[in-house]
């Protein structure tokens, strides 16, 4: 069973996917958003089956003050509609600087700038993925140490 990591924009849609074991997260696909509903949900229904994902987590673009601003309420209504579609539990999680943070990793690899617009949504949705990763295993640890 896997989580499926979600960067979602206006267009393009980063995807990332656990491993089985929900230990790491990696770069999956870049679903370009056909504004078919009928296109966009076999998209998504199809990927949750065939890669057995039992959760999903979205990253909530806060600004940097910790509020909302409009692009929240877009992806709120993205997450809601997608939580519709294929009736598995969407979680929010913050993803502050994951856009930093992915054009940093793109450098020290030295991906070419081409190559960087077709993989900067997975490589953030990956980062949004293995911080709740994380998270979840730090949760673990504290909870088994007590």
């Amino acid at each position: 069973m896997r989580v499926l990591g979600v960067d979602f924009g206006d267009r393009n849609v980063g995807l990332a996917l656990s491993d089985a074991l929900r230990l790491t997260a990696q770069p999956l696909d870049t679903y370009q958003l056909k504004n078919r509903d009928a296109d966009d949900r076999k998209y998504f229904q199809d990927l949750v089956l065939k890669q057995q994902v039992v959760e999903i987590i979205i990253g909530l673009p806060l600004r940097m003050d910790g509020t909302a601003g409009t692009r929240v309420e877009k992806t709120r209504a993205f997450a809601k509609w997608l939580e519709g579609v294929v009736h598995i539990p969407v979680i929010f999680w913050d993803e502050r600087l994951t856009t930093h943070q992915a054009l940093s990793v793109m450098h020290e690899q030295k991906v070419r700038l081409k190559a960087k617009k077709s993989v900067i949504n997975q490589i953030s949705a990956a980062i949004i993925l293995q911080t709740y990763l994380d998270s979840k295993r730090a949760d673990a640890n504290i909870t088994q140490d007590r």
